[in-house]
């Protein structure tokens, strides 16, 4: 199971990776294996402001629609408009190609309380 170490995660199987003032956000190696093969994401759009645990769009593989729960509140500044044409990346690549939306304006109380890799490897091994 690949869980980059320089990624925070959350409980819901996304990820997080913070760069200056964005923070870039998919879902994790361990939820796109879960989902099987993804063939449709649902993604909010520019300039939407998404709340910490809240739905921010869905993710439909062949066996299942999921729901997208945003680790962090912050506005949207870029959205992945690759995923449009072709979902399946996220399958292959869930911490590249696969990235979903960066945000920006996030407050920090909220990234310290996101996971890091260790306690989300131990989390998905339970």
């Amino acid at each position: 199971m690949n869980i980059p170490k320089d990624l925070k995660y959350t409980k819901e199987h996304e990820w997080v990776k913070i760069e200056g003032d964005v923070a870039t956000i998919g879902i994790t190696d361990y939820a796109q294996g879960e989902l099987g093969d993804i063939v449709f994401v649902e993604l909010p759009a520019v300039g939407d402001e998404v709340k910490q645990m809240e739905p921010f769009g869905t993710i439909e593989a062949v066996k299942a629609v999921s729901e997208l729960f945003s680790p962090l509140s912050g506005t949207v500044k870029e959205i992945n408009e690759d995923l449009e044409g072709d979902a399946a990346i996220i399958n292959t690549d869930p911490y590249g190609a696969g990235w979903m939306l960066k945000i920006e304006n996030v407050p920090e109380s909220e990234v310290q309380a996101l996971l890091d890799a260790a306690a989300y490897g131990k989390l998905i091994e339970d």
